[in-house]
């Protein structure tokens, strides 16, 4: 008796989001029959339901939202759900990170502060988005909203994207400005980030114009890529925060390490290339769902993507890692056997699909290459921000565009459709943890490099 009521108390305690309310209204007996039915022991289901819920914020203390930092409780639990996975274990013996750091709210924002707010750099644009003085961009990363700009003198700045007066989106979109004056209540500040305009403040005390200037983050362009370092201000030096351009080969070096040559001889940074469209899609899945399908080094291409499966030739598929960047290449048409009959053949002789951790795929094929900016915007949505690029030859080969454009998007709804599939299933109480097939060493060296980032 005193059994079952323990295990009708837990079923009181388990919140709506992993049971169905059938389940919770059923009998004792029934439920136990139910998840048997599934292969699972109550125990086995209560682990996996504690490891989902051990974060829940009206039960444990919280990450600290300036400093990123863990306290009491919170700080023993996300350590273990870090340590759950081993990047010691190979992959041929490896199981995956628990479904927890795909679902639990204080994982992501733990996750935001020791990955996305490390202070490496990171993809955000392209540098035609700032071709001419006074051009500017925003964005956001996380919940970090920034702006990048180009003053009248040419040099390149970047910034938190917020009002010092009382915290107003200071700009959106992109285009041309000559200053950024807020929405809110009109403050001005120039492009390099200087207060000159502060309305009614006159008669308030202790008041300087020159200390409430917009907060500079680092800004750097390596090829067509504009690159940004976000620090979290608590924890950074004033070194740190300068706003400056990094030379290129310094940037090449930190971003990219010792895969610079190999992406240079592919193309990669070649600025002759011309930007085509800008294309975003939002999808019900947490940003690592997406980089682990990209990241499967084509496993899932034969049943997933037959219209690609047909351009491609994967008995050539390849994966390099290197510190923080991971190849995968593989054979394509060129004009061959596997172009279509009409001769159109977008991938050409060979695809390259470069991963720049922790959230930057650079597809280099043919005349194209597309990048896409995963941006978390919670622990079970992200958006995909695609930008394409085109050989000079072809920009008015509006045919060639169009169709090429066409079977890029559908190969993208498909992916849709998978990372939302998975995502259901990761919150699932079925599933805790998978294991990986030889090719995913992609996916397991950039879990390594996460778990470099999570251990406290």
């Amino acid at each position: 008796m005193k059994q079952s009521m323990a295990v009708m108390t837990m079923m009181a305690t388990i919140t709506p989001e992993f049971l169905s309310s059938t389940l919770i209204s059923t009998t004792t007996n029934g439920y136990l029959k139910t998840r048997f039915d599934f292969g699972f022991s109550v125990s086995q289901f209560d682990r996996q339901r504690r490891r989902k819920c051990l974060l829940h914020p009206t039960l444990f203390c919280t990450t600290s939202s300036s400093s990123g930092r863990v306290s009491g409780a919170a700080s023993s639990i996300i350590s273990n759900l870090v340590e759950e996975f081993d990047p010691e274990i190979p992959v041929e013996r490896a199981s995956t990170p628990p479904s927890s750091w795909y679902t639990d709210h204080q994982f992501h924002r733990y996750e935001l502060h020791r990955v996305f707010y490390g202070g490496g750099w990171q993809a955000v644009g392209y540098s035609d988005q700032i071709k001419d003085n006074r051009h500017f961009f925003t964005g956001r990363l996380g919940e970090v909203e920034f702006v990048v700009c180009r003053d009248d003198d040419g040099k390149i700045h970047a910034f938190h994207n917020v009002c010092s007066h009382h915290a107003s989106i200071l700009a959106s979109g992109c285009g041309k400005k000559s200053c950024f004056v807020c929405p809110y209540h009109g403050w001005t500040y120039t492009l390099n980030g200087s207060l000159v305009k502060a309305t009614r403040m006159t008669g308030i005390e202790n008041f300087a114009l020159n200390e409430m200037g917009l907060k500079p983050l680092r800004v750097a362009v390596w090829g067509p890529f504009v690159l940004l370092k976000v620090v979290n201000h608590a924890t950074s030096s004033k070194k740190e925060e300068d706003v400056e351009s990094d030379g290129s080969v310094v940037v090449a070096s930190e971003w990219l390490g010792s895969s610079v040559g190999r992406l240079s001889e592919g193309g990669v940074d070649d600025s002759t290339l011309g930007f085509i469209c800008r294309r975003e899609y939002t999808i019900d899945c947490n940003w690592k769902v997406f980089c682990d399908n990209y990241l499967d080094g084509g496993y899932h291409v034969p049943y997933a993507h037959k219209g690609l499966m047909s351009g491609l030739d994967l008995d050539t598929y390849s994966t390099t890692l290197f510190e923080r960047v991971s190849i995968q290449a593989c054979g394509g048409g060129g004009g061959g056997s596997k172009a279509g009959e009409d001769g159109f053949d977008r991938l050409g002789s060979q695809a390259l699909y470069a991963f720049v951790y922790p959230n930057f795929m650079i597809n280099r094929y043919g005349p194209w290459m597309d990048t896409n900016l995963v941006i978390p915007l919670g622990p079970r949505k992200c958006k995909v921000v695609f930008d394409y690029f085109l050989d000079p030859s072809l920009k008015d080969d509006e045919a060639f565009i169009k169709r090429s454009l066409e079977e890029s998007e559908r190969v993208q709804m498909e992916d849709v459709v998978l990372c939302e599939n998975v995502q259901r299933g990761l919150e699932s109480p079925a599933y805790d943890k998978g294991r990986y097939a030889l090719v995913e060493k992609a996916m397991h060296h950039f879990h390594c490099l996460l778990h470099q980032n999570l251990k406290l």
